[in-house]
């Protein structure tokens, strides 16, 4: 059985999901509605008066918090294995472990959003950078409390 702290599994996915929420808020949240021809003054208003969008958007939480949850556990596997073969150990670990997954799973994934979906490559770079970013602090968390 690969051994893993649960309790860093949840500490990490809890961070992601705040990243997520900076992330797509405060950080980036207008930028990249624009790129999706959406308005967050508008999305607000909205949400605040339609019932249906509340819900929706609570559903939306809900799943995004058990994908960070899911990220979080794959991710604590992953370090176990890259640990045994690399003998990399602490903050360097987690980095490289988030930033391989990301580079090998994300990011070729992701990018089919420009290619084929007709999403701007602004978009791109805000959603994957998420990725990247959340990625490598999870890793860190992980790789220093395992």
């Amino acid at each position: 059985m690969v051994p893993v702290n649960y309790l860093a599994v949840l500490v990490a996915a809890i961070a992601a999901f705040v990243l997520g929420a900076l992330w797509y808020g405060p950080f980036f949240g207008r930028a990249w509605m624009n790129t999706l021809g959406m308005n967050m003054d508008e999305m607000k208003a909205k949400a605040k008066n339609d019932p249906s969008m509340q819900g929706k958007m609570m559903k939306g939480y809900a799943i995004t918090a058990l994908g960070s949850l899911l990220m979080a556990f794959v991710l604590a596997h992953a370090l176990v294995f890259a640990g045994t073969y690399q003998h990399l150990t602490g903050v360097m670990a987690g980095l490289e472990a988030g930033i391989w997954n990301w580079l090998g799973f994300v990011a070729p994934v992701s990018i089919t959003g420009v290619l084929w979906e007709s999403k701007s490559w602004k978009w791109w770079f805000i959603t994957a950078g998420y990725y990247l970013v959340a990625l490598a602090l999870m890793g860190v968390i992980l790789s220093l409390w395992q």
